[in-house]
């Protein structure tokens, strides 16, 4: 049995005279899951996220966020959703503890339940020391850890989180994986990140928007096996003692192998092959190089990325230039 869903657009269309910035896309994020949206510049990912957080209309289509129409039911979506964007504004004249009340009394929060909602989130969101800091005097990745605690501040079941890690330090970043990670469940979440290794750790499904369409949509590990069936995501990594050039031609005039790359080129020549390389086409490899009297040190696969699907499908000129 499916679960229901708490983001649903169906049909969404969104245009400025001729030019769909988006075009007709439909998807649905469960309810408790964290869904990656990923998309290149231009191709419609903001818009989508303006459109389902209410800030702007549709030209047509639906959506709708935690059970209510983004169109007719603007001012529940809202009081049922947090909102991280990008760059997320605050006044810096305020101290942290300030803007959090002054966050909850526009979303009409009881004076009791805002000072333990303050308490939990700046503690969830490492600010409880900084609680009576001037916003001014935070660094950027200490605003970002504000806008998110701004977004949980009412305890939404569905969070839109734009771009969560930018300006975070290393460190940051591993703890706000961790924190949206943990925030499964107990909310629903859409991530739009351009850190394709973000989405594979925190998020269970991923959406690919581009030229304002949604081109691909499913588990990680389901568009990795999609790469892998066009061809493109199936790769073999050899280590061979003897002289690269001749043993990047051998392996190259081998029946699907379409591409040999030498990765390294020292006493022991690293390449790397692309191709239809089934067991049988490894055994042809493995006793050519023992004909040559070449000596094997390894041969392993490497597996198709979410990374390469990615470009794939964006960028197919830039997928077969690669």
């Amino acid at each position: 049995m499916s679960q229901p869903a708490e983001i649903v657009a169906e049909e969404l269309t969104k245009a400025y005279g001729k030019f769909l910035a988006v075009d007709n896309i439909s998807f649905a994020v469960p309810k408790g899951m964290v869904v990656g949206f990923l998309g290149p510049n231009g191709a419609g990912k903001t818009t989508t996220i303006r459109m389902l957080t209410c800030f702007m209309p549709p030209t047509s289509g639906s959506a709708r966020v935690a059970g209510f129409d983004v169109f007719h039911d603007s001012l529940k979506v809202r009081s049922h959703l947090g909102y991280l964007p990008e760059n997320a504004p605050v006044y810096m004249e305020m101290r942290v503890a300030e803007y959090l009340q002054f966050r909850g009394r526009l979303r009409g929060m009881d004076r009791s339940r805002l000072k333990e909602r303050i308490a939990e989130v700046t503690e969830l969101c490492w600010l409880a020391d900084r609680r009576r800091w001037p916003i001014s005097k935070l660094s950027k990745g200490y605003r970002q850890r504000l806008g998110i605690a701004d977004a949980l501040l009412h305890n939404p079941p569905v969070l839109i989180l734009d771009e969560p890690t930018v300006g975070l330090d290393p460190a940051q970043i591993r703890e706000t994986r961790k924190l949206i990670a943990n925030l499964a469940g107990m909310h629903t979440v859409l991530l739009s990140t351009h850190i394709l290794s973000e989405v594979e750790l925190v998020c269970q499904k991923v959406i690919i928007i581009g030229r304002g369409k949604i081109l691909a949509q499913g588990s990680p590990e389901e568009l990795k096996q999609q790469c892998a069936q066009r061809g493109a995501g199936a790769k073999l990594v050899l280590e061979i003692r003897g002289p690269a050039d001749q043993i990047r031609s051998a392996l190259a005039a081998l029946p699907g192998v379409d591409q040999v790359r030498i990765i390294s080129d020292t006493t022991v020549a690293t390449l790397e092959l692309t191709g239809k390389l089934d067991g049988a086409l490894r055994e042809q490899m493995a006793a050519l190089i023992q004909q040559r009297g070449w000596a094997l040190r390894e041969m392993r696969s490497s597996g198709a990325s979410l990374e390469e699907f990615f470009v794939q499908i964006t960028d197919p000129g830039a997928a077969a230039a690669a």
